[in-house]
């Protein structure tokens, strides 16, 4: 089995996703990225946009406002502005 990545979404009223994922795409100030298991550590700016977290063949989307990005050997963080899940 591959490696899998932690990723925890929060906005400022809660919490909305941890857990162990195989991807995460999401929208960075300077160009979407993509973030897999073992990706070097960076720290960047979020626009608006969708974050899509993928984990085997199951898609969840979340719609965020701004906010930051951390990447970490620990896994992602994301402190969003404003997030909810998409419909």
């Amino acid at each position: 089995m591959a490696e899998k990545l932690h990723f925890s979404l929060v906005a400022p009223e809660r919490e909305l996703f941890s857990g162990l994922v195989d991807q995460v795409d999401a929208p960075g100030a300077e160009g979407d990225f993509g973030v897999l298991a073992g990706h070097a550590p960076f720290m960047t700016a979020l626009k608006t946009g969708r974050v899509t977290v993928i984990d085997g063949g199951v898609k969840r989307a979340f719609d965020i406002q701004g906010g930051f990005a951390d990447v970490s050997p620990e896994g992602l963080t994301i402190l969003a502005e404003h997030a909810v899940e998409a419909a």
